[in-house]
Formats: C-alpha cells, sequence, structure tokens
C-alpha cells in the first residue's frame, strides 16, 4: 500500500491488523445548496465460540469449513485502508458485506452440523442403554431365586452400572454414569430402593454428557430434548390419560354396537305419514331415511308426506315388517268392542223427562229430588240439559236427565233420547197434547225406547186425566188405562201425588229391560253438556254408558283430547271413579267438545293425540268440500251472495247446546232475499277477539247468559259495538226477527191502475216533448208512478209530471178519454208505446 492509504482519514489513526471498526464518508446535500460530510462506521460482528472451542476467523475467500473442535485460532487479515475515491469505498463496503454472508452461512452450518452429531450422541446413548437393560432382564430371568435374595439386592445397582465391554462410553464424558435399568421385582423378593437416588444423582451427569458439557443450559427444556429424552423420564398429563381412557371406551362401546343385533320391528303405516313420524316408529334416524330416499330418486325432507308404498320400501329397506293401515283405522271404533256376557254387572236405569215447555217437567224432577231448580232458570223455563241421580228409599240409584221443553231445543231432545234407557212423557193434564210433545213423541219412537207417560197439574180443576189418554191415541200411544203397553201415572208435583208410583213403575221398566254394563273396563261416556268456565277451563257433564272412568284417565272427545284432571258430580262434590249411568262433570279437557260426542278413554296421550288430530282433519276436510269447488261455482254463489242482503251477527253463549240451539233458531230466519250469517259462535265469556270480529263486520253481537270481559266490555265501549243480552231464547229470536225485518226494509208492493196508448207526440217547451194518449184501462193521475214499454220491453221508469185535457190542467183521466202528459227526466218517447201507470205501497215485513 501507499504513503498516501496509510494516512489518517479525518484525524482517525491508521487502523491495523485486529482492527474491528472501519469507517467511511459518506457526503449529504441538503437544500439550498448546503452539504455535510459524514464519517460511517461499519462493525463487525463478534463472534463468541462455546469453550473449549476456538471461534473461526472470516476469510477474503470461501474455503472449506474447518473442524468444529480442532479448528486454530487465526488472526483475521488486515483490511486494506480506506481509499480517498468514492469508487474504493463503494468496493471496500461490497466486500464487507460479502465477507459477513460468508459467515453467517459458514456459522449456520457448523450449528447444523453440531445439531447432527448431538442428535446422534442421544441415539446412540439410547442403544446403550436399552442394551443394557436387555442384558440385565436376561441374567435376571437366568438366575436361580434363593431365598436371601433381599440381602443381595442392593448389589444389583452396581452390576447394572458396570459398562458394556462391546460398547465403551464416549470419550467426551469419561466420568458419565449411565443410569440404573428399569426392572420388574420379582413376587418373592420386593423392589430394591436404593436405585433411586442414584437415579438422580446421575441423570444431570448424562444431560452434560449429551450437551457437550454446557452446564448453563442443564435446566432449560428446549424442543431437542423434548423430543429425544427418554419417554420413561417424563410423567404423563392428566389429559392425556383422559384421552386414553375415553378411547379405550369408544373402542369399546363401538364394539359392542357393532356386536348388537338389529332389532326388527313391526312398523304401522298409515295411508299417508310424514318421514320423520316413520323414522320414530322404525327407530331409525330421520337423516338415514331421507339419504335412502335420495338415492331412489326422490328429494324431500323429514316434514314432507310420503304415500304407503313409498313408505314400504322404506320400511323393508331398513329390514323391518310393514303393516298397512287405512285412515279410518285410526278412528277408535267402539262398535265392534262388545263385553263378554261373564263381565256385565247391573246399572242404574237413565231416565229421561221430556215433554212440552212449561207443562212442570222441571217441577216434577224437583219434587223427586227434594230440590228446586226452576228458580234458577231465566223465565221459569229449562235453557240445559240437566243430569242428576237419585237414591230411593229402597236404596235403588235412578238417574234423571231434564231436557228443554222449547222448540229451539229439538236436537238437545234428540240427543236425550239417544242416551236414555225410559222416557217420561210429561203431559199437562189442562193443557193437552202440545207441538213439542208431539215431537218428544217422535224421537222416543225413533230411539226405540221404552215411554212412561206422567199427567201432571192433575191437582188443577180444570185438569182431565182422561181425554189426554184419548189425545194419545191420535199418536199411536196407547195406555194400559185403554188396553196398552204404555204405562201411565198421574202426578202432581205441588202435592208430591204419585211420585211414589211413579218411582215405582220406573223401576219395574227398568227390572224387565235388564239393564247391565261392565264397570271394569276402559270407560266410555256420552258428552251431555259442555261450557268454558273461567276459572276451570272446559267443562264436559258427560254421562258414563260403560266402563269406570276414574281421575287421571287419558281420554278423546270429538276432536279434542286430555286427561281427567277431577269430576263432580250432580251435588258438586268430587268423585274419584265414576260408575256406569252416573253423570259427572269432567276437568281437563283440551277444548270444549260439541253435546252428544262420545267420550272414549285410551291407553295413551300420544294415542289420543293422533285420534284427535284425524277427526280434526276429518272436519276440516267437511268445511272445505262444502266450499265452492270450481271458478265458476264460485262466482256464481259471489253473485248470489250480492243478490241476497245478509245479516251478520256473533253468538256467545254459556253452555254447548245453548249455542247450538241459538244458530239453529237463527238459521230458521233466513228466506230467499235476506240471510242470517252466524260470523263466529262458542262458548263462554264474550272477548276481545268477539269484539273485533263484530266491529270489523259491523255486526252485534249476541250473548246469552254471558258478558264480556272486562278488556271486551272497554273496546265495546270505544268502538260502540251493539250488544244483545238475553236469558230466554224466544226473546233471542223475536228480537232478531224484527231487526232482520228493519234491515231487510218494508215491503214494496206495485199495484197497476191504469193503461194508457201513446198516438202522438208534441213540443213541450225548449227540451220536453208531451205526449198525446189514449186511455184504454182505468185512470192516469198526477204525480203517479209509470212505466214505458215499447214491444213489451220496458223503456224507462217514470213518473207524471204534468197532465192535460185540452187545455186545461186536469187532476185524473178515466178510460176512454184522450189526455196530453209531461213525463219527469224522459223523452224517448214514440207513437205505438204502451204507458202503465201504477200505485206503489210499502208495507213492514215480518219473518
Amino acid at each position: 500500500m501507499s504513503e498516501t492509504d496509510n494516512k489518517p482519514t479525518l484525524g482517525r489513526k491508521p487502523l491495523g491488523l485486529k482492527r474491528s471498526v472501519e469507517a467511511g464518508e459518506v457526503k449529504q446535500t441538503f437544500s439550498h445548496g448546503r452539504t455535510n460530510k459524514v464519517v460511517v462506521e461499519v462493525k463487525r460482528r463478534k463472534l463468541i465460540g462455546k469453550p473449549g472451542e476456538a471461534a473461526p476467523a472470516p476469510e477474503p475467500t470461501p474455503v472449506a469449513p474447518p473442524p468444529p473442535v480442532a479448528a486454530p485460532v487465526r488472526p483475521a487479515p488486515p483490511p486494506p485502508p480506506p481509499s480517498a475515491s468514492h469508487e474504493t469505498r463503494q468496493e471496500m463496503q461490497a466486500r464487507l458485506l460479502r465477507e459477513a454472508e460468508e459467515q453467517r452461512l459458514r456459522l449456520a452450518e457448523e450449528a447444523r452440523r453440531r445439531e447432527e452429531e448431538e442428535r446422534a450422541r442421544a441415539l446412540e446413548e439410547e442403544r446403550r442403554r436399552a442394551e443394557e437393560n436387555r442384558l440385565a432382564e436376561s441374567q435376571q430371568a437366568a438366575a436361580p431365586v434363593e431365598p436371601a435374595a433381599p440381602a443381595a439386592a442392593p448389589a444389583e445397582p452396581a452390576t447394572d452400572a458396570t459398562p458394556v465391554p462391546s460398547e465403551p462410553a464416549p470419550a467426551a464424558a469419561p466420568a458419565a454414569v449411565p443410569p440404573p435399568r428399569r426392572f420388574t421385582p420379582v413376587a418373592s423378593a420386593p423392589a430394591p430402593k436404593r436405585p433411586e437416588p442414584a437415579l438422580a444423582a446421575k441423570k444431570p451427569a448424562a444431560q452434560r454428557d449429551r450437551k457437550g458439557g454446557d452446564e448453563r443450559r442443564g435446566g432449560k427444556l428446549t424442543v431437542t430434548r423434548a423430543l429425544n429424552e427418554d419417554e420413561g423420564a417424563r410423567a404423563r398429563s392428566l389429559a392425556a390419560l383422559k384421552r386414553a381412557r375415553e378411547k379405550e371406551r369408544r373402542a369399546h362401546f363401538a364394539g359392542q354396537q357393532q356386536q348388537r343385533e338389529k332389532q326388527v320391528r313391526d312398523v304401522i303405516v298409515p295411508e299417508a305419514i310424514t318421514v320423520q313420524e316413520l323414522a320414530n316408529r322404525m327407530a331409525e334416524k330421520g337423516a338415514d331415511l331421507v339419504k335412502a330416499l335420495f338415492k331412489l330418486g326422490m328429494m324431500v325432507t323429514v316434514n314432507q308426506t310420503i304415500d304407503q308404498d313409498t313408505a314400504e320400501l322404506l320400511v323393508e329397506e331398513f329390514g323391518h315388517n310393514i303393516q298397512r293401515v287405512s285412515a279410518s283405522d285410526i278412528d277408535i271404533d267402539t262398535s265392534a268392542d262388545v263385553d263378554p256376557e261373564g263381565s256385565l254387572k247391573p246399572r242404574a236405569p237413565v231416565v229421561t223427562i221430556m215433554g212440552h215447555v212449561d207443562h212442570g217437567k222441571t217441577s216434577l224432577l224437583d219434587a223427586l229430588r227434594g230440590t228446586d231448580v226452576v228458580r234458577g232458570e231465566a223465565g221459569g223455563i229449562t235453557q240445559h240439559i240437566g243430569a242428576y241421580q237419585i237414591k230411593t228409599k229402597g236404596g235403588d240409584l235412578i238417574t234423571f236427565l231434564d231436557t228443554p221443553g222449547h222448540e229451539a231445543f229439538t236436537e238437545m231432545r234428540a240427543r236425550g233420547a239417544h242416551v236414555t234407557d225410559i222416557v217420561i212423557l210429561v203431559v199437562a193434564a189442562d193443557d193437552g197434547i202440545m207441538p213439542q210433545t208431539i215431537e218428544a213423541i217422535n224421537h222416543t219412537k225413533a230411539a226405540g225406547v221404552p215411554m212412561i207417560v206422567a199427567i201432571t197439574k192433575v191437582d188443577k180443576h180444570e185438569a182431565n186425566a182422561q181425554r189426554i189418554r184419548e189425545r194419545l191415541l191420535e199418536h199411536e200411544v196407547v195406555v194400559e188405562a185403554m188396553s196398552g203397553e204404555v204405562q201411565d201415572v198421574e202426578v202432581s208435583a205441588k202435592t208430591g201425588a204419585g211420585l211414589d208410583e211413579l218411582i215405582e213403575k220406573i223401576l219395574l221398566q227398568a227390572e224387565v229391560m235388564e239393564l247391565q254394563a261392565n264397570p271394569d273396563r276402559a270407560a266410555e261416556a256420552t258428552v251431555i253438556e259442555a261450557k268454558l268456565d273461567k276459572g276451570k277451563g272446559p267443562l264436559a257433564s258427560v254421562l258414563v254408558t260403560r266402563g269406570t272412568l276414574k281421575v287421571g284417565d287419558i281420554l278423546v272427545v270429538g276432536t279434542h283430547s286430555g286427561r281427567v284432571r277431577a269430576m263432580l258430580d250432580d251435588k258438586g262434590r268430587q268423585v274419584k271413579a265414576a260408575p256406569p249411568s252416573l253423570p259427572v262433570e269432567v276437568l281437563g279437557l283440551g277444548g270444549v267438545p260439541m253435546a252428544g260426542d262420545t267420550l272414549t278413554v285410551v291407553d295413551s296421550e300420544a294415542r289420543a293425540r293422533e285420534v284427535a288430530a284425524y277427526r280434526q282433519e276429518k272436519a276440516t276436510a267437511k268445511r272445505t268440500a262444502q266450499a265452492p269447488a270450481s271458478l265458476e261455482n264460485m262466482f256464481s254463489a259471489l253473485a248470489a251472495k250480492q243478490a241476497v242482503i245478509e245479516y251478520p251477527v256473533v253468538v256467545k253463549a254459556d253452555v254447548q247446546g245453548s249455542t247450538e240451539a241459538i244458530v239453529n233458531a237463527l238459521n230458521r230466519l233466513s228466506n230467499d232475499e235476506i240471510k242470517l250469517r252466524v260470523l263466529a259462535s262458542g262458548v263462554g265469556a264474550i272477548t276481545e277477539s268477539d269484539v273485533n270480529l263484530a266491529l270489523a263486520s259491523n255486526a252485534p253481537i249476541i250473548g246469552f247468559n254471558v258478558r264480556p270481559n272486562a278488556k271486551a266490555r272497554e273496546l265495546v265501549e270505544r268502538n260502540k259495538v251493539r250488544m244483545k243480552y238475553f236469558d230466554v231464547i224466544y226473546h233471542l229470536t223475536e228480537d232478531i226477527a224484527k231487526e232482520m225485518a228493519g234491515v231487510w226494509g218494508p215491503e214494496r208492493i206495485e199495484t197497476v191502475v191504469g193503461r194508457a196508448e201513446v198516438k202522438e207526440i208534441f213540443p213541450a217547451g225548449k227540451k220536453d216533448k208531451a205526449a198525446g194518449l189514449l186511455v184504454l184501462e182505468g185512470y192516469i193521475r198526477k204525480g203517479i208512478y209509470a212505466r214505458l214499454t215499447r214491444n213489451d220491453v220496458i223503456v224507462s221508469k217514470t213518473v207524471i209530471a204534468s197532465l192535460r185535457r185540452f187545455k186545461d190542467d186536469v187532476p185524473e183521466v178515466r178510460a176512454g178519454l184522450e189526455c196530453g202528459v209531461v213525463l219527469q227526466d224522459t223523452n224517448d218517447i214514440k207513437p205505438g208505446d204502451t204507458l202503465e201507470v201504477f200505485d206503489v205501497e210499502m208495507r213492514e215485513r215480518t219473518l
């Protein structure tokens, strides 16, 4: 190097061979022509080797890497001094960067080699330990077991610690002692306790041996140590043990499932069933059935309905047996269920009291019961079917049903005749045979039940019992006094005369009939009356026909299902069981049933829900079938509805029988020109939904023995909805008939009073025309209605505005005379037309 190169730069001393910092100069340029020179120092990375190893020095040219342990320490060659020129400094910086990169690569290669050597050394150590353990176990198995084995046990670690001649310990760690072997203690000799401290003392030595004597990193757990250390030296975590046990349990359970045989089931399949319901009956997964249907080319979901043939394919696919049933098989058929003769026992007779209104039916029942029911009925007439059971002086039980006598309760009387054993026909001795009496006779004959004629009010002076017997002959009712088979008795509810004789004849008739029922079976009953109680919910008065109804029984009645929560007898007492012929009030129904429905006890809630759902579907289908089937029929029905005046009403009553009677009575008020339409009918108090429905349809609400609740009353007052309250049914029908007549309007009656022929047409003023007429019939009067026809076709309807004879105004012109008229609001008049005049009378309508 030249002398110039060795000159100091920026006051620095010349750099020697062992310099660790190199300097350079960088010129910085700023705004406004300012510049600055900055000295840049480049420091080399200081390499620190492990103890016993020399740090390799960088060389200007790449050479082969020296051995990791025996590398000689060489001083780094002195770099050339920095040149003053700009190009020399750039070359120097590039060279320094290149040397630094080479040094980094060389160090990385050395670290990789050291790591491989350590890994190989660790594997060799593992193999040596395994060989020592194997030799020790083989020696122990070959050695005879002596009684003094416990005394010789402490000498075993010394034998284990002896190195194997074929595999000497590595020279790098001559003082390292291998850990003791692990062995299984023999039953006759207990395991020694002394090797444990030896193991604790030798394990750090083995670590130092594997790490090349680096004591600083002895306690630090690295990835290499965690992977290469003996697994026996580390304890398993609690989570690992849990996972292993869970894996064994699953494997055991899976083996049991595979060994278990598939259970073949008899699957009952109706005509239509959902995929999920079919899966439930097969005890299979719904997703599996959907997959099977996908393979068959049917894209369905678990909620879709499939037919019976498709369900059969699925049942056979899964290895089950199918039992086809029709939709009618779902319903309960009680006709096929006949009780055997040996299970029948005597039961109390069911007696229904029927007759005309106000003939003394309820008073007779009061006398028999010793109570007073008439005072509780509005207007002194029975509006509900009452069911009671009395006990006679001889201890016999008789069940009585009291039916209404008003004409509106025809169906209730028919229902009473169908559930009864004996009918007592009540006829007032002072009144005779009346329309409802004849109707009761017809119901009794249709039901095929025996009849007992009770002639009441015999205590009155105008009573004539013989005339009643004679009048009954007109309706083919021949009493015993007239040589017939029908029993008759004269009674007086007021004085009590004839009551004992009536009871004797009832018991005699029941004995002849040999009334029996099976009490030891699932109960069946007939709904006599049903209502919605505010506190108790849906209630049903039922008459048990066979079996014994118990609290807790699952039942289905009509379209509703439920469970018997409680039962009350006719006196309001709670009973636990109801034998045949006992009337009880049942709590726990899902809804208010229809009067006349059959109550049946079933074995499960699923069966009850299935039957109720099937009956609900049938009822819905029946209502749908009454709708117009085609578009043409729908338009014709709409046109007919527009031509007929509708009178909408909302009906709410206290019991189901009253609702039924009111709706039937109101429907009979309709005719061809005005039709009463019941928007909704129900049982219970008037609710908000009833008020909203009436408000939307501008309909009155008819309440029979019910009142609106608080919220409904507020809506009624706010929206001024019309409310009509009644407690006697014939008052209700009379009021609605009058209001319907008012809506219908007065009747328009036209009476033709004259006819005339148009002869000539004359102008009358600027716009009007006058017609010269010849009166053919009757007369023509000023202001009368007229109808102008041409070729028997009506041209216009008008009024005669002016009538003249010659030039004089006249009030009337008779037949055979000529006159001139001016018609109001019409000028379409031609010679030859006919003028028909008529009077209009508005008459009040009656329904």
